[in-house]
């Protein structure tokens, strides 16, 4: 079987490719379904039940269910199986890339103050607090000058494009 599958990959890889992409909702479905192979393999050892020169039986939950059921396949099919879950070549599971990585020694503090760096924070490292934005003079009345709120914006002609949502509390 493998024989013929090495003999017609040359000619699949020359035949022009049709794809039909469609939207099926948010994602969710598709990111409950793939998570879990990012930080562990597809099937752990304590999740295989027996296995002999044959057949390979594991235990698993499907879709929806509550309870775990037992599936008995040949040793072939758990094979071709558990291969459609492993990734290519160079790629590597989450947990072990990066600074998050459990074999990484580098510390959050490092990796914040070098995000800093990166979008020009560096004077959060040194004042340890964020610079105090400058704040508008307030605007007055002309007629009493009192301190003006905004209520509501129009246009030139009397149209309404904004209406505060807080209701206007007149203190005289």
């Amino acid at each position: 079987m493998l024989e013929d599958i090495k003999a017609h990959a040359p000619a699949v890889w020359k035949q022009p490719w049709g794809v039909d992409v469609e939207p099926v909702g948010d994602g969710r479905a598709a990111l409950k379904y793939l998570a879990p192979y990012v930080h562990r393999v597809a099937i752990s050892n304590n999740r295989i039940v027996s296995l002999d020169e044959t057949s390979v039986t594991y235990r698993f939950t499907p879709t929806g269910s509550k309870r775990a059921v037992t599936r008995t396949v040949p040793g072939h099919e758990f094979v071709r199986g558990f291969l459609q879950h492993t990734l290519p070549p160079k790629f590597q599971k989450l947990s072990y890339y990066g600074w998050m990585s459990p074999n990484c020694k580098l510390k959050f503090a490092w990796v914040q103050m070098l995000v800093w760096f990166y979008l020009g924070w560096c004077y959060l490292l040194a004042r340890q607090t964020p610079p105090e934005v400058p704040t508008k003079p307030a605007v007055r009345c002309f007629e009493c000058g009192g301190t003006m709120r905004l209520t509501a914006v129009t246009d030139g002609s009397g149209k309404l494009l904004y209406n505060h949502p807080l209701p206007y509390l007149d203190s005289g």
